[in-house]
């Protein structure tokens, strides 16, 4: 099995599907945090260790692509294949939530 479709099994993490969220439009580095706290009302919090790894380990995997760099910031956007993968992380996550509450129906006395 190829590295890529490895990689494209494997779930994403709560940090890696929020970045790609954040680049269904171009942003940069602190807006991309700001966006990602205010979109999960302040449920998910990066801090820019986290982020810029994420950010160097999505462009290696082709998900998103860096736009522009000048000496103060780098822009970034998703690509066709980060979409791909976004959404059927949404319907793995959706199914998720469905079993779920179809346990907790079950549990319920």
């Amino acid at each position: 099995m190829s590295k890529q479709a490895t990689q494209e099994n494997e779930q994403l993490t709560d940090a890696m599907f929020y970045i790609l969220l954040a680049l269904l439009e171009e942003r940069y580095g602190y807006v991309i945090m700001k966006y990602i706290e205010e979109l999960s009302d302040g449920m998910m919090q990066m801090g820019p260790g986290t982020l810029y790894t994420l950010l160097k380990k999505l462009t290696k995997l082709q998900w998103i692509q860096q736009l522009t760099s000048d000496s103060r910031t780098k822009t970034y956007l998703i690509t066709q294949e980060g979409k791909r993968i976004l959404c059927q992380e949404v319907k793995r996550r959706e199914r998720m939530v469905e079993d779920a509450n179809k346990a907790l129906k079950k549990g319920i006395v």
